[in-house]
């Protein structure tokens, strides 16, 4: 069988699982990726060290066979742990039971796995190779290793994983404008950590709920929400916990510009988050030496040059965080584009064409939840209104499953495009609002007829939903 030689810019997540299933396929992949080897150098940080994995991006990994190892080094969150002000806390449960679950994975380790499997398939990763230009007329690209000394070669078929400050988006733009828009939001992160139990003293543990060596519950992802702000904690395999804190960038107090140094932050916590605080006892280390991370949406009218190059994953539509769906999208899109690609392998032009015909919808869908998701979490998971819409949502869902499904579950459990999911969760938000709206509280709702209401109003759900 003919191979048409792919030659892949970036071999992180998204890249070297799109490299292990087109070698599958029987295509000759070579990946240029310009940080050095992780599995000889060690990973290397800048980018939030654990992901949430959930159903879509599992369906890819099962795809290539690596579900279970991957599922073997990852931690299970049945849902977020709200804790309030007062210390006290309780579990809002992502789906309807453990079959409903998402998963803390380590980027360093999966990357590392991702890496060996793409291997093993046959694809060819060239590290410490950064892609400084293109000649897309000649398809031929320069690189410069990690001393600067630079090379030239000629180029497969070109495609960009690599990522959201994307070299290959660079200079595809350079060379055709790509209609590029970058929404920044004005908030920045700072990562911290919780060491496991055994590093902590007993006196600090006794007030908390950990177990299994964790300080805190295990199979959770924890929120302290403060309404324009907010700290999230997500379990590690190692038993310690990666704490992130959200933050205005800039403004009045509370933002990063009102917390020069350690000593001001550590203040901050101690009035905001005063159960956090003494389970960090690295705080003040963590604190200076971790950088603040910025956070954006990527937008782009388009994402190939016809037929010579396209962009994927993060380099074609990179979203804030907040849902959790960044890798899973990317993954998502391997799964598309692999598929597409050994279907028709000559007309590379219509393939793109193809590629972002069905993916670009579903990205702009994400990158829109992924924002409103920011507010749900740093504010409405503990506004009164919020939580009886919940309950309402929670309640049709067991009585009419075919015609109710939370947003959060579509995009979370299930295969649906995200662009459904936007749609058919605002049409069933305006039903829950105006059933609320139209009760006094969630008991006086009579159920019978709201379910009457869903039913005549909305079409059945598609029948296949799960993986």
């Amino acid at each position: 069988m003919s191979q048409h030689p792919i030659t892949l810019i970036g071999g992180g997540l998204v890249g070297a699982l799109l490299a292990q299933q087109l070698a599958q396929r029987g295509f000759a992949v070579d990946v240029f990726e310009k940080r050095p080897d992780p599995r000889q150098a060690g990973f290397l940080g800048g980018r939030s060290i654990n992901l949430a994995l959930a159903e879509r991006g599992l369906h890819a990994l099962r795809s290539t066979g690596l579900a279970d190892d991957v599922l073997q080094r990852a931690v299970m969150m049945r849902g977020r742990m709200v804790h309030d002000r007062d210390g006290q806390h309780g579990l809002q449960r992502y789906g309807i039971d453990d079959s409903e679950v998402i998963w803390s994975v380590s980027r360093g380790a999966l990357n590392t796995l991702l890496l060996d499997a793409a291997e093993a398939a046959g694809a060819k990763f060239h590290f410490d190779q950064a892609l400084t230009t293109v000649d897309f007329d000649r398809q031929r690209i320069r690189l410069a290793d990690a001393n600067g000394v630079e090379r030239e070669l000629s180029a497969g078929l070109l495609i960009g994983a690599d990522g959201a400050g994307s070299a290959l988006r660079a200079a595809m733009n350079a060379h055709t404008p790509l209609g590029e828009r970058v929404e920044p939001l004005d908030h920045g992160y700072k990562e911290l950590e919780i060491p496991p139990a055994s590093d902590l003293p007993a006196a600090v543990l006794q007030a908390g709920d950990g177990r299994d060596g964790f300080a805190l519950e295990p199979n959770a992802l924890h929120i302290w929400p403060h309404g324009s702000y907010m700290c999230i904690a997500l379990p590690n395999t190692e038993r310690s916990f990666t704490v992130t804190l959200f933050l205005p960038s800039q403004g009045a107090a509370p933002s990063f510009a009102t917390l020069p140094d350690a000593a001001a932050a550590a203040t901050f916590f101690t009035e905001q988050f005063p159960g956090l605080l003494p389970l960090m006892p690295r705080f003040a280390e963590d604190f200076e030496h971790n950088p603040i991370g910025t956070l954006s949406t990527l937008y782009l009218q388009r994402w190939h040059l016809d037929g010579r190059a396209l962009l994927i994953g993060d380099a074609a539509h990179a979203i804030v965080p907040f849902h959790g769906q960044g890798m899973n999208c990317g993954f998502e899109d391997t799964v598309v584009l692999a598929n597409l690609l050994a279907e028709a392998r000559d007309d590379h032009a219509e393939v793109f064409a193809e590629f972002q015909r069905q993916r670009q919808p579903n990205a702009d869908a994400i990158a829109r939840m992924a924002l409103e998701n920011y507010i749900e979490m740093r504010d409405s998971v503990a506004d009164p209104h919020y939580l009886a819409k919940r309950e309402l949502g929670a309640l049709l869902a067991a009585r009419i499953p075919t015609h109710y499904m939370a947003r959060y579950r579509m995009v979370t459990f299930t295969h649906l495009p995200y662009r459904y999911a936007l749609e058919r969760g605002q049409a069933q938000d305006a039903l829950l609002e105006q059933l609320l709206r139209e009760n006094s509280s969630v008991a006086a709702i009579d159920l019978d007829a709201a379910a009457q209401r869903l039913r005549s109003t909305l079409a059945p759900l598609p029948e296949l939903r799960h993986g």
